[in-house]
């Protein structure tokens, strides 16, 4: 049996020696409530960075995503949030439908290509619901060209030939090859998942069955292209029938958090924050208390209702109007990684939190008072790294007891093997 302790000890070693180093390659998965990598549930701690491909297209700008991911990993930043989307305009990926700009696909490409360097997964959202960037009124103008009548914006989710359009750019990204890895994107484990569109609204039918029913469609047809990454639909979080009083100044937008993530191609919630937009009328303090139920009150429904992962895909606080304070903004941030952590640490539907927004120096132009600069020092930045370092543990436990686990199965079928062939060999006393 001595060889035995000396395995024991060694794989001890093993594992101890190699607690700190988390495996990011491998598609991302659920069980339950939790995200999972490599068998390990997953807390991710990251941010949005829309901007990456519009840099990316300009090969003498791509220093700035680089950079902003570098530091990204530094602070522990493990998940980045980003436009898989530019219909139409300015350095446009999308220029007419089923048209695509090789330059402008070439810095989605770039992007993904220094995420991956720098272990960092990505969240790729497909469409815009505003104007921004084309969205889906750029995909309504380009039917009204074709001949369609078309009366509202919110006719991109019923209108037969918009949503052609859509499905066939949906098609396009997830079958592109990208031209630096030579890895299709289905097929790229660095993209943690699919976002449907940035924060859906159908304000015309405020009962949600339009958007239900658009939803459940695009679903369907993403996962028969690409079985391997996560789908999420990209909503802010807001209640329908389900639950319309816990809704800021009850918002009637035609989604609904719990019959929207209920839909089972959908793998996990989003939730988003913004109580200085939503609640402009109502006191800091107010503002606060609303955050603090609306983050612990989606974190239950996630566990108990949805039974699925819940990630706050986008939260923060402006500084730009007078007054607005980073104190505030620590405060608001605080609320938010601290229910994440409290759900986390429990193994509970709390899987991470994404700020709005990341940017690199020198982005000035792209500041709109919730960016946040990882090389400049703040109160801020530390709140970050904190963040990133409490989730790191909890995912480094998890690590060890499934290393521990895995040693232990090793064991006994090695030492079922010792004694069946101590048997055979007749040696066994």
């Amino acid at each position: 049996m001595k060889h035995l302790v000396v395995m024991f000890f060694g794989a001890l070693l093993f594992i101890f020696q190699n607690r700190g180093v988390l495996a990011e390659d491998g598609f991302m998965k659920t069980r339950g409530v939790q995200l999972v990598l490599n068998g390990v549930p997953y807390y991710g701690h990251g941010f949005n960075a829309y901007w990456l491909m519009y840099m990316g297209t300009d090969p003498s700008e791509r220093v700035k995503v680089s950079s902003a991911l570098r530091e990204a990993k530094e602070h522990g930043l493990t998940i980045a949030r980003t436009w898989a989307f530019a219909d139409g305009g300015y350095r446009a990926l999308q220029t007419s439908p089923g048209s695509y700009d090789e330059r402008t696909f070439r810095g989605l490409d770039f992007v993904i290509s220094e995420a991956k360097k720098n272990g960092i997964k990505l969240i790729l959202s497909l469409v815009n619901n505003y104007y921004n960037y084309g969205g889906k009124k750029q995909y309504v103008e380009w039917a009204r060209s074709q001949g369609q009548s078309l009366s509202s914006e919110d006719d991109f989710y019923t209108n037969f030939l918009v949503k052609g359009f859509y499905k066939n750019h949906i098609k396009t990204v997830l079958t592109r090859i990208n031209t630096l890895t030579g890895v299709a994107y289905k097929d790229e484990p660095t993209i943690m998942a699919w976002e449907l569109m940035n924060e859906p609204r159908c304000t015309s039918d405020p009962s949600g069955k339009t958007i239900q029913a658009w939803i459940m469609e695009m679903a369907s047809y993403l996962k028969s292209i690409d079985g391997n990454h996560l789908l999420e639909v990209g909503l802010e979080g807001f209640y329908g029938s389900s639950n319309p009083k816990k809704n800021p100044n009850n918002y009637p937008i035609g989604t609904d958090f719990i019959a929207n993530n209920q839909i089972p191609d959908i793998d996990f919630a989003t939730v988003h924050a913004y109580p200085d937009q939503w609640l402009t009328g109502s006191s800091y303090e107010d503002q606060v208390s609303f955050l603090n139920s609306w983050v612990s009150g989606h974190i239950q429904d996630a566990q108990n209702i949805l039974k699925k992962p819940v990630l706050f895909a986008e939260f923060g606080r402006s500084l730009k109007e007078s007054g607005y304070t980073t104190s505030q903004r620590d405060r608001m941030f605080t609320v938010v990684y601290s229910g994440i952590y409290s759900s986390a640490r429990g193994g509970g539907a709390a899987v991470g939190g994404l700020f709005w927004q990341l940017l690199a120096e020198g982005m000035n132009n792209f500041q709109d008072g919730y960016g946040v600069v990882l090389s400049e020092s703040s109160s801020t930045v530390g709140l970050i790294a904190e963040e990133s370092r409490k989730l790191n543990e909890i995912r480094k436990k998890y690590a060890r007891l499934r290393n521990i686990e895995k040693w232990k199965r090793a064991r006994e079928s090695r030492r079922d093997r010792f004694w069946s062939g101590n048997k055979a060999n007749g040696t066994e006393n």
